[in-house]
């Protein structure tokens, strides 16, 4: 079944935790992804142009609606048994390295409503994205971690225009941080609290400065609907169970 469409499709993309039901590549294996640039594009790159990006994050597998919401249903792993839901909202974000951005808010609630004080679970974190005039998503930082420009960071690839199986990029470049990602499949089916989905694109990303593997399965005109750890910890499996429209005004 395709996934169901959402006039707000969000994304709550990078938790950087979680799915649920199993994700495998179908008809792709795990290897080395090339990272010399995918369709021209220099990935990272040291110096976006602020003239090459455009206002609204609209990539169908990786939308953007400011004012969408979303709820996650976190497993037992690290996050533990205190903790009930994963919130995420999408809101204007700042300028990064010149570039306007769109932010993420990602918060792990407890079973009384409060974030939970386990610096594993992150308790909030923002992310920054932007989208380029070919489609792709960049990912330009995180609040009080790292911000592209900065430091020597350098803005990744969140999602490409048009994925294909066997592409891969670098997602984020910056001191300590090195994450990868390569195209698994483009034919994938996941269960979520939300339903059965299906025609997913299926990512796996590698953290390699933790050591951690994890895949990411997003649904077209949605976003991502599930993510699971494939080896590394944490071990925390999400899938979605709802999204939330922008009120109107938003």
């Amino acid at each position: 079944m395709r996934a169901p469409r959402s006039a707000a499709a969000l994304t709550a993309l990078l938790l950087g935790l979680s799915g649920s039901g199993a994700l495998s590549a179908c008809g792709s294996g795990t290897g080395t992804a090339p990272l010399a640039g995918v369709d021209g594009l220099e990935v990272p790159t040291p110096s976006p142009d602020p003239d090459d990006f455009v206002a609204e994050v609209d990539n169908p597998w990786l939308p953007l609606v400011v004012g969408s919401s979303a709820v996650y249903e976190p497993g037992t792993g690290v996050l533990g048994a205190d903790v009930a839901q994963l919130l995420v909202s999408v809101e204007e974000g700042p300028q990064v390295a010149g570039v306007a951005t769109t932010a993420v808010r990602r918060t792990t609630t407890g079973s009384e409503g409060t974030v939970p004080p386990d610096p594993e679970a992150g308790g909030e974190t923002v992310d920054y994205y932007a989208q380029d005039a070919a489609g792709n998503v960049w990912w330009f930082g995180r609040e009080g971690e790292w911000l592209a420009g900065e430091d020597g960071a350098e803005a990744g690839v969140a999602m490409l225009a048009t994925p294909r199986v066997g592409d891969g990029y670098r997602e984020a470049l910056a001191a300590g941080i090195d994450v990868r990602a390569q195209v698994l499949s483009l034919d994938e089916e996941a269960t979520t609290p939300a339903g059965t989905f299906g025609g997913l694109v299926l990512v796996e990303v590698r953290d390699t400065a933790a050591d951690r593997v994890e895949r990411r399965a997003y649904a077209e005109g949605l976003g991502l609907v599930a993510v699971e750890t494939v080896s590394g910890t944490p071990d925390v499996r999400l899938g979605l169970v709802q999204v939330d429209e922008p009120q109107s005004g938003s």
